[in-house]
């Protein structure tokens, strides 16, 4: 079994890790057999903000910069940064924070993934583009590790999968390395400066800038740390590329190459063994299935050598979106009859290609990329990584229909790729938002000309094996894209990424009708052109060889259960109290509602699909509401200066109180909103749907016109209100809703019918409800891992006496839970609600709220969580915990 080595952990965390290796495909293998351990080294962490009083700025990147790029060097093949080494000194070694004897008792204590902005306060004066959360600044991270004795003569490396930004990393008060971007994995080498068998120290430093986001970006190490032990002659860090060339129902050409590393004196002659293992739906191993060897590999004293080999699989079973079948590539190393190292390789067997005629095919066959855009929050627990959390996300954009994720604007987690594979669906993986011209004083543009090349290899490595991945993205909208060295830059990125990873095709989200056009285009396997449904056509007319996808699309904006009237048609109207209606109406200038991006793909059929701005709602950029007195102090654009004093001046205040965006399918809770069902009825025809907006408790509007929207995947559908048929509608060619726009209100039942070929297909009922009476409790998941990550997320509804959601109810609601779990943070979905995430109240928001429940490590028990709202019928809900079965994810 893989050892896991936590001398400062208690055993509860011991099994919490166990668990979270296993859920990650590691093999657990004893330390005799296999010398080579990944141990999870999130628990135990100090954490303090800000630099001691007498640091001035000699810790500031440009200070150490020469100490930080050597750490990316391997990733480089400039050769004056692949030669790059430390130079001598050690900054920061006159820093107390650095220094292993430093008392850090008093700073706090915690457990990463750690994001500090998202503890708070929102403040109205932050910008609003960012949260309105404290994100930006020094921190600094501390962890006492006792490495044994026995490991004198292995190598010992820290992996940090995310950690924002400008991180430098100290062990035992020398500087090690770091990297600054804050999206990037990374490795540093720790073995030089280790004292084994002993005592030893590691702090790391952040220094996140403020104006560096244009969303969100959290702060702190808010994904996982890793402590990986191996032999000095070892399979090199993701040092392994499977390809499969060939892929017929018969066979599968299975071809890997490795790269390895030999840190000793002597050259070293391997053996390398590759077997290939079925894997099952939940990551176990199954039977194998083929094996191969490679004998007599040198590896040359202190350096790196690479081989290849290939093997056939018979009948494979083949990875996709409907079946995500995986295979896992075991490979050991041999020195001597000895194993020097064991590797393990998930991958799957696959075809894609994307196409101008078709769009893309997968195994052959013609697959619409149904696909959303998420930026890397997880709502109210901000940046931190949490895998059920992103596991619940996935699940329910998969209900909606959707099958393709892009990792918007930024390399994701490497948990978001496992889990994506494994719940079948296809990703764009993105790198940067900017390339050499920037959107913010100190976004990637600062970092661009000398990290843009380690940062593009290491996405790729690190991801190839993927099946999931099959778009590379270099970039987002960047202002390059119509400057005239734009078509050089995106060359240059091409090859690149096509020298890490040659059987992906390369994109980059466009955003100018310029750029469709003017060459800069055929500088990408796939096109991918944001907001420009009615010009798909003119674009294949000019570009009939070149594959195109919606890479952002539509960017509609609302508030989950908020309408207004009358209904405008026009896009930037339905705003009302920092607002958005409901009806899906409206979008920025830029930007198109669903229908017109569904109409031009219908149009233009060889569109390989789209990825929808956005699926869930996120921290920050609150369009229409983002402009703010910060964000017009960094407008230096005349034009844009006068918008956002107009904007303001309308709204007659200087700060917006929106935290959160708007564009979302849902929002930030994960609430469903009325668009979920619009592209629900789209990208599941096959389901029986119907659904009605707006709700219909409207006692201010008797005998007033309020009209009615159906979403289905029926082709008509007939209206009722309190038993009258208000027509029956059949849908139009390049229609997407059915309207009644001239619907009188009257308190009562509003029912549809909708219709498919001429039979009864879906119903759908709305009532106006009674005045708000009791609370109810509802558990995405009764049983949770006493793990202490594993999560239940619980839905407060707020309902009349006959169980009817009341769809207008604010009321505020109390939390409190007994037994051994713990309320992590609680939300409404709300774009306004400034109050902390940590609160144990929240009010409702239109009816509902959210409570996330996490069991305490190691404990097994009841657990209950209670809310209570003054003139409520209270509700309660009891969760199971312990080392057992869980039930599936809804």
């Amino acid at each position: 079994r893989t050892r896991i080595v936590t001398p400062d952990m208690t055993a509860h965390r011991i099994f919490g890790l166990a668990w979270l290796l296993l859920s990650q495909t590691q093999s657990f293998v004893s330390a005799a057999e296999v010398p080579r351990e990944r141990i999870s080294i999130n628990a135990g962490w100090r954490f303090s903000k800000e630099d001691p009083a007498d640091t001035g700025d000699r810790l500031s990147y440009s200070k150490i910069k020469a100490w930080i790029l050597p750490t990316g060097a391997e990733f480089s093949k400039k050769p004056e940064l692949a030669k790059s080494t430390r130079p001598a000194g050690n900054p920061g070694a006159d820093v107390s924070y650095t220094r292993p004897d430093f008392d850090d008792s008093k700073w706090r204590s915690l457990d990463l993934p750690h994001d500090w902005g998202v503890e708070g306060p929102f403040k109205m004066e932050y910008p609003g583009e960012t949260g309105k959360l404290p994100w930006w600044g020094v921190a600094w991270y501390r962890k006492h590790l006792e490495i044994p004795a026995a490991d004198q003569g292995r190598r010992i490396f820290l992996d940090v999968d995310g950690a924002m930004s400008y991180s430098t990393v100290w062990l035992n008060g020398q500087c090690v390395g770091g990297w600054p971007y804050g999206y990037s994995s990374w490795r540093v080498d720790l073995t030089p400066f280790l004292k084994f068998g002993a005592d030893n120290v590691i702090a790391i430093r952040l220094d996140n800038p403020p104006q560096s986001s244009r969303w969100y970006p959290g702060g702190g190490i808010y994904r996982n740390v890793w402590l990986v032990k191996t032999s000095p002659v070892r399979v090199a860090h993701w040092g392994t590329q499977i390809t499969t060339p060939e892929v017929s129902e018969q066979s599968a050409t299975v071809k890997i190459k490795v790269r390895l590393d030999n840190s000793t004196d002597t050259d070293a002659l391997v053996a390398v063994k590759h077997e290939i293992f079925e894997l099952d739906a939940t990551g176990n191993r199954g039977k194998s299935v083929a094996s191969c060897v490679t004998p007599d590999l040198k590896i040359p004293a202190q350096q790196s050598a690479s081989g290849a080999t290939q093997m056939i699989l018979q009948s494979p079973r083949l990875w996709s979106i409907d079946q995500s079948h995986r295979y896992l590539a075991v490979t050991t190393v041999e020195q001597n009859g000895k194993a020097m190292d064991r590797y393990e390789t998930p991958f799957g067997v696959r075809t894609i290609a994307f196409t101008a005629d078709q769009g893309f095919l997968l195994n052959g066959r013609k697959v619409e990329i149904k696909g959303v855009c998420n930026h890397h929050d997880l709502g109210a627990l901000g940046a931190a990584l949490n895998v059920r959390a992103l596991e619940r996300q996935l699940g329910i954009l998969k209900e909606m229909g959707c099958n393709a994720i892009r990792t918007s604007h930024n390399p994701p987690a490497p948990e978001l790729l496992d889990l994506c594979d494994r719940m079948g669906f296809v990703v764009m993986a993105e790198s940067f938002d900017c390339w050499r011209t920037g959107k913010n004083k100190n976004d990637y543009h600062v970092l661009y000309p000398e990290w843009h090349e380690q940062d593009l290899r290491a996405l790729v490595r690190r991801d190839r094996n993927h099946p999931c991945v099959v778009l590379w993205s270099s970039g987002n909208e960047v202002p390059d894209q119509d400057k005239p060295e734009g078509p050089a830059i995106a060359r240059e990125h091409a090859a690149i990424i096509q020298s890490e990873d040659a059987t992906r095709p390369v994109t980059t989200a466009v955003s100018s009708y310029k750029g469709g056009f003017s060459g800069f285009q055929k500088e990408f396997d796939v096109f991918g052109w944001n907001y420009k449904p009615a010009h798909y056509g003119e674009f294949r007319a000019a570009n009939s060889n070149l594959p195109i996808i919606g890479s952002e699309t539509s960017s509609s904006v609302s508030s989950r259960g908020e309408y207004f009237f009358p209904v405008s048609e026009n896009k930037d109207h339905g705003k009302v109290d920092f607002q958005v209606s409901s009806y899906d109406l409206y979008a920025p200038e830029w930007a198109t509602t669903p229908d017109a991006e569904f109409a031009g793909q219908d149009k233009n059929p060889f569109v390989a699909g789209e990825f929808v701005w956005t699926g869930f709602d996120y921290l920050g950029e609150p369009t229409p509401y983002n402009w703010d007195l910060t964000t017009l102090l960094n407008f230096t654009d005349p034009a844009q200066q006068a918008k956002a004093k107009a904007e303001l001046a309308e709204l007659g205040k200087i700060n917006s109180p929106a935290r959160s965006s708007y564009f979302g399918i849902l929002d930030l809770a994960g609430f469903r909103k009325d668009r979920y069902y619009l592209y629900q009825a789209r990208w599941r025809p096959e389901i029986p749907l119907a659904h009605i907006l707006p709700h219909w408790n409207w006692p201010e509007r008797v005998g007033q016109v309020t009209p009615v929207h159906v979403y289905t995947s029926g082709d008509a559908a007939e209206l009722f209100l309190n038993g009258r048929s208000l027509g029956l509608k059949k849908r139009g060619e390049f229609q997407y809703r059915l309207r009644w726009d001239d619907v009188i209100y009257e308190p009562g039942e509003l029912k549809v019918v909708a219709y498919k070929q001429g039979k009864e297909w879906a119903t759908n009922t709305v009532r106006t409800t009674g005045t708000a009476a009791q609370l109810t409790l509802d558990a995405d998941r009764s049983n949770i891992r006493s793990d202490g990550n594993d999560l239940s997320f619980i839905t407060v509804e707020v309902k009349d006496t006959e169980g009817l959601l009341v769809p207008r109810a604010k009321n505020p609601i109390r939390f409190q839970i007994e037994g051994p779990g713990e309320i992590v943070v609680t939300d409404n979905g709300d774009p306004t609600c400034l109050e902390p995430f940590q609160s144990k109240e929240r009010q409702a928001f239109n009816g509902l709220a959210l409570v996330v429940v996490r069991a305490e490590a190691g404990k097994i028990g009841n657990i209950t969580l209670k809310a209570e709202s003054q003139g409520l019928k209270s509700a309660a809900i009891q969760l199971v915990t312990g080392d057992r079965e869980i039930s599936r994810a809804k």
